[in-house]
């Protein structure tokens, strides 16, 4: 099982016309609904957390990813 650091999430500014500009991976979309909604599933259980789980889902769709 492999783990990824914060630094392999972060993307550094891409210098214009020098660089294709990478898609963004699942795991380092939405970082603000997904903490919300990580910390709420193990306090509470995920049963008690469908508007977060639902936030994060509507965040994701906006950027693009089929959820």
């Amino acid at each position: 099982m492999s783990t990824l650091s914060a630094a392999s999430c972060e993307s550094t500014p891409a210098v214009e016309g020098t660089e294709e500009k990478k898609p963004l991976k699942p795991c380092c979309a939405c970082p603000e609904t997904k903490k919300a909604r990580d910390a709420c599933i193990i306090e509470k259980g995920e049963e008690s957390c469908t508007d977060l789980i639902e936030a994060h889902k509507d965040c994701m769709r906006a950027l693009g990813f089929k959820i």
